[in-house]
């Protein structure tokens, strides 16, 4: 989805809140949402919330 001038009126308060991880091969601590979070770092997908 693409857009061009004005935001979308979306209302994401509460429900997709981003969570803290931390990769477990090179110990980047970083924010996520979503099911599958891959360290922006590393590419790893081997992380864990804290």
């Amino acid at each position: 989805m693409c857009s061009v001038g004005d935001s979308f009126d979306i209302e994401l308060e509460g429900k997709l809140a981003p969570k803290n991880y931390v990769c477990k091969d090179c110990n980047n601590k970083f924010k996520g949402i979503g099911k599958n979070v891959k360290c922006p770092s590393c590419q790893s997908k081997n992380v864990e919330v804290k």
